[in-house]
């Protein structure tokens, strides 16, 4: 059985990517340990048609609630997936998550999919406060930096601190514990350790994503290229998938207008379930040679520019 370790698995958003590669993985048979950051105002989860309402609880409290809710209704699916409730983005919730990942797993972990993301949308680089700019950059970026630095077949997440603290010296501490892992026995011949990146084409093409989030997922899209290169010599293989326009929660809001769909030579969005197929596969022996990859899953949008 493969272990496997999905940073926010949506559990807010039943219908969302997080939710769908926890959903994909653990059918294929993995023992998945999944995460959502809790969130003020939360107050209900609508999956299906029942909708449960919490209002008279912390947003804690809430994400606690719904985490044992989750499970259940995955183990009624005959899925091995657990859920914890923690906010990645901070150096508590990143130990409470090693900590959860260490006693569930006993210390064994063979994937790693950094799903970590929000958008702040502004016309203009220059609408941004440099406090908005900062978050978009810490929650997208820094976070996989933070997690990603850890051993990966044999996992241990250490927490670091901020951005500015773990670029020198993550690839330092921790690429020779990295290198054995990937050495392990056996490792090699399920395709190595394996990283998946979830991006965006926000961070391949110019789209009206804003520019703090599209150069957070350029950041991305670069780590993954150079960590491929870096560490394929040792078994470790390191991707990226970025999505292009996707039918979740959070893209509700965005107008599906003719101009838009003219973009997408498919002419249509994805699903998540069409997001989540692809990490499956990077996660996959038949993935074995794929290192260094960012690959648009778009319906052609990235391919056919901006128009």
């Amino acid at each position: 059985m493969c272990f496997f370790l999905v940073t926010r698995g949506s559990l807010w958003a039943p219908r969302g990517i997080g939710k769908a590669i926890v959903e994909e993985l653990a059918c294929l048979g993995a023992k998945v340990l999944t995460c959502s950051r809790t969130e003020d105002g939360v107050t209900a989860c609508i999956t299906g048609c029942l909708c449960v309402v919490l209002r008279d609880l912390s947003s804690r409290a809430f994400a606690v609630v719904l985490c044992l809710w989750l499970q259940q209704e995955w183990r009624a699916k005959g899925l091995e997936v657990y859920g914890i409730a923690v906010d990645v983005t901070t150096a508590e919730g990143r130990q409470e998550l090693y900590s959860a990942a260490e006693e569930r797993f006993d210390g064994a972990l063979d994937i790693l999919v950094n799903n970590v993301g929000r958008s702040i949308r502004k016309s203009s680089t220059f609408d941004y406060t440099p406090e908005e700019f900062e978050t978009i950059i810490d929650t997208n970026f820094s976070t996989v930096l933070s997690l990603t630095k850890a051993r990966l077949y044999v996992f241990t997440l250490i927490c670091l601190g901020r951005f500015a603290s773990l670029i020198p010296c993550s690839v330092f501490l921790f690429h020779p514990l990295l290198k054995a892992a990937a050495a392990a026995e056996g490792a090699r011949a399920k395709g190595g350790s394996s990283v998946v990146n979830i991006s965006s084409i926000a961070g391949v093409i110019a789209v009206k994503t804003g520019a703090a989030y599209a150069a957070s997922k350029a950041a991305i899209n670069r780590l993954t290229i150079n960590w491929g290169c870096e560490w394929a010599k040792d078994g470790i293989r390191v991707n990226a998938v970025a999505p292009g326009a996707t039918n979740t929660p959070s893209t509700e809001s965005v107008p599906r207008s003719t101009e838009l769909m003219d973009r997408i030579p498919m002419g249509r969005w994805a699903e998540p379930h069409e997001i989540s197929g692809q990490v499956a596969f990077l996660c996959m022996k038949g993935a074995s040679y794929i290192t260094s990859q960012v690959i648009c899953v778009d319906g052609g949008w990235a391919s056919n520019g901006w128009m």
